[in-house]
Order: structure tokens, then sequence, then C-alpha cells
């Protein structure tokens, strides 16, 4: 072997010591450094194991649970959904850090917590972006981008969600509304007095042509082909959320990424064509009012300058943004709404008679919706219950101190929801019962803690789209009570199981009665 062949040799043996050191720091060497420093400060946790972490006992104990079927008077779904928060929380308090593959997370169950890290406004707690699955299927808009750039993109959207647009947005949301019932009416009239229909299915169409109405106008059949190819996008996501990224995997041409590929070049070539097309437009139409023509607006350049605020990447970003989470976690809430509706018949009646009496059986206006109490009151306790989103989380950017405990730079912030909306200590002793009383002064008064329903985040990350969402349940919601009254089929399987966000695991089957005479 000449010099060349030695020197060549050597390169590579160099390469590979380094990337073995730098393997065992990151997945031995560091872990148990992290580990001893967290439980000398009194934060224990279940051991880290090489390589894996965690993720083999939250599979096994996902699996246990997932065959799980649920008494439909009982609200605990946790066994099912995070059934390791519910097995180590009480080994080891509601602080304690367990180990994604070889990242070190600490679960936040303690409110006083929780507040500290979501009021945070020095940008030390950035979202937690690390699967590019689900980076792709939101696309990086409001929801995950950070610091300077999440103010930019917020002034781009945010005019597009004051209450005066909603209000005018609310017309598009009952006409929409109204052709799901005319088909439900339609079916009625050939069945009998007495007809069963599975909702969950139903509100993902209604849901999806609400967004594709409200942001794309006149493009609203392009709007849903957007709408089909994300639900594949969040399928194809969900299946990689318990699985360890390796680096670079998501550039290795296999059979998922192929398909993730194919499907997010399908949603971004058709949102490309519906912004072409409407700044093409602009000079004789305008932007339009729906929710794309009020962000393009709010994104053309300002005085003195030659950029817009975002680019057509950004714009597009956005877009995807609006269609998951403007659909998806708008139909959940409506899914489980009308389940407990169904399953409260004495409040079922109850707000069908709010709904009369504000309605006066006419199509809700905005100003109508505004004095609904009870049917506000009911959505809140459906949120604390049936929240769309489990757990979120945050990172934590460098070495900081929170609740007293010095977090390492990298530690994931692993918020779990539904736990929390189930602490007695923040609810009360009846926090698992369904009791939209609670809600009577208020989302500040309803729990001991001010501000603990967390369903759309809180502080200024909270969802920027949670007006929209609520005045499209109500509105949604009002139609149906003032049409039908409804029982929940047997054939009902209370399982709610999670796809990034929670679902009826078999849908929501529903028998639907006519109340017209």
């Amino acid at each position: 072997m000449g010099n060349l062949g030695w020197m060549v040799a050597a390169a590579v043996a160099a390469v590979v010591a380094s990337w073995a050191f730098d393997a065992v720091v990151k997945l031995v060497w560091r872990p148990r450094a992290i580990t001893r420093r967290l439980r000398a400060q009194g934060v224990g946790g279940p051991g880290y194991r090489f390589f894996s972490g965690n993720l083999g006992e939250i599979r096994r104990l996902r699996d246990e649970g997932a065959g799980v079927v649920l008494d439909v008077s009982s609200h605990d779904f946790v066994p099912i959904v995070q059934p390791h928060f519910r097995k180590w929380i009480p080994l080891y308090g509601k602080t304690f850090m367990y180990w994604f593959g070889a990242r070190p997370t600490i679960c936040l169950a303690d409110v006083s917590m929780v507040r500290q890290v979501l009021s945070d406004r020095t940008g030390m707690y950035p979202k937690n972006v690390s699967n590019p699955y689900f980076a792709r299927l939101l696309g990086k808009g409001l929801v995950l981008t950070d610091g300077d750039e999440w103010k930019r993109h917020r002034k781009v959207v945010h005019p597009a969600f004051n209450m005066d647009k909603l209000k005018m947005m609310t017309v598009t949301m009952s006409d929409c509304a109204q052709s799901m019932i005319s088909e439900w009416e339609s079916e009625l009239g050939t069945k009998g007095d007495i007809v069963e229909i599975e909702l969950s299915r139903q509100f993902e169409e209604l849901t999806a042509d609400v967004i594709s109405h409200t942001a794309f106008g006149s493009s609203y059949k392009e709007g849903k082909q957007v709408f089909l190819a994300q639900r594949e996008l969040q399928f194809l996501a969900f299946s990689t959320f318990l699985s360890i990224q390796i680096p670079g995997s998501s550039y290795l041409p296999t059979k998922k990424n192929l398909k993730t590929w194919s499907v997010d070049k399908k949603v971004r070539s058709m949102l490309t064509d519906i912004i072409k097309s409407r700044l093409n437009n602009k000079d004789v139409a305008g932007y339009g009012n729906d929710l794309l023509g009020l962000m393009l607006e709010a994104c053309a350049p300002e005085h003195g300058e030659s950029q817009p605020q975002l680019s057509m990447d950004e714009i597009i970003a956005e877009c995807k943004t609006f269609f998951f989470a403007g659909h998806d976690t708008t139909s959940h809430l409506l899914t489980w709404t009308m389940f407990l509706l169904s399953t409260h018949p004495e409040w079922q009646e109850k707000l069908r008679e709010e709904v009369a009496t504000e309605c006066d059986g006419k199509v809700p206006t905005g100003d109508m919706l505004n004095k609904l109490k009870l049917v506000n009151m009911f959505l809140l306790e459906t949120l604390r219950l049936y929240g769309p989103v489990a757990f979120i989380q945050r990172r934590v950017n460098a070495e900081l101190e929170l609740g007293g405990i010095t977090v390492p730079e990298g530690t994931v912030l692993s918020i779990p929801i539904a736990t929390i909306h189930r602490d007695k200590e923040v609810w009360g002793e009846d926090a698992d019962i369904f009791k939209p009383e609670r809600f009577e002064n208020g989302v500040s008064k309803a729990g001991k803690y001010p501000n603990a329903l967390l369903s759309f985040s809180s502080g200024p990350r909270a969802c920027i789209g949670q007006n929209f969402a609520m005045i499209e349940a109500k509105a949604v919601i009002a139609m149906i009570l003032q049409r039908f009254s409804f029982t929940l089929s047997p054939k009902y399987v209370h399982a709610p199981t999670d796809v990034i966000t929670l679902r009826p695991k078999y849908g929501l089957p529903m028998i639907l009665k006519s109340l017209k005479v």
C-alpha cells in the first residue's frame, strides 16, 4: 500500500474514531451525567436504556392500552393515550425525567411550572420540532416558528383572525353546516323519523369544507383536494411519532419517505397554484376577503420596501397550518361535543332551549352566538375532558432554572395536557366528572389555578385560531340542536385514541330524530 493508501486509511480511521467517540458521549456519558445531575436535585424517573431510552416501555404500555374500551360514562382515556404518564407520575411525582431515545425529556405536570414556561416572552422555551414528518404536515408557519421569525409571521396572520373578520365568516360556516344538515334531512325523509349517521367523518368533511371556503373562497374545490392530501400526511407523520429519528434518515429513499415527498409535493403544488392565481388577479379582483386574501394583503410590501413580508414558501407553510389546525381540531371538538350531548340528555335540552331563545329559529349570527352562555360552558368542559391535543412540548435552548431545578440545554419539556385537565389539585374532587357549571364564571375561575385550561395552550403562543374554532363549533352545534334530537347508537365503542389529535377510534355513530312536526 502506497503513502496515499495509508493516508486515506488513516483519515477514514480518524473519522470512524471521531464518530464512535461522539456516539459514546451522546449515547452513554451524557445520559449518565444528566441523570446524576437531576437526581441530585430530586428529579427522578425511569432509568435510561442504551439508544432507545424509555421508548420501548412507552410502546409496550401503549400497545397494552390499545385494546381498552371504556364505559361511556368514563372520561379517563389517559391509560390509552398517555399510559406512561399514568404509570410514572405516582412513582416519580409531577416533575420527572424520561428518555425519548437519547434525548432527555422532563414531564411537567405541575401547573405553576407549566405557566412559567407558557407565559415566557423571552424565547427561552421554543417549540420542539424534532420530527421532520410533523414539520412537513404543519409547515414552518406560525405554529412552529420562534423568536423574530414568529413575530414576522404573526404580524401577517393576525389580521385575518380579528373578531370582525371572524363574524363575517360566520355566514360561510353556517352555509356549510346547512349543506350537511340538508343531507341529513334528506336521509330522514327517505328512511322515516329516525336515522343513524356516523358523525366523526361528517364533521371532518364539514370542517374541511369550512376551511376550504373561509381560507380559499372561490378556490374552495382546489382547497378540498389539499385537505385530502393533508390527511394522508397526518397519518404518515403519526406513524413515526414513537420512533427514534436518526439524523439524515428523512432524506433516505425509503417507502415511507417517498410517499411523504410525493404527497407533500402535491400539496405544495396545489397551494402554489392557488396563491399565484390570486396574486396574478389582484389588480382586477383584489386579494379577496378570505383568510388567504387577508394574509396576502397583510403580506404585501410595505411603503418603501421591495420585498413582501413573507416568501412564497412561508405563505405555503401558513396555508398548511390553516388547513391542519383549522379543520382537524375543530372536527374533533364537534365530535366530542355531540358525544357528550348524547350522553347528557338534560344538557342537550338546556342547550336547545337556550338556542331557541337566542336564535329564535333563525340561522345563528355572530351576535347571537355571543349570547349562548350555556353552549360556551359546554364546549369549554368538552375541551377540558376531550381536548383535541393531549400534550404539547417545548425545548430548553440554554441551561436555565425552572421551578428551582437547573435544566440542561437541549432538554425537551413535555406538558401532559390531558393529565393536567384531570388533576384534582387543580380542578377539585370532581375533576373526573363532566360538569360544565365549573365554567359559569369564565375560564380563569373554573379551577383552583387561573387559566389551567390548556386546550389552546396559553400565554403569548396560545392558538391564534381559538376564536375561529369556538365560533364554528357554536354555529354548528346551535344549528344541529335547532333541527334534531339525538342519542348515542348502541354500536358506539368508547375508545378515544390519538392520531396527533384525539378522536373516537371507531367513529361516532349517532341516532338522529327530526324535531320538525
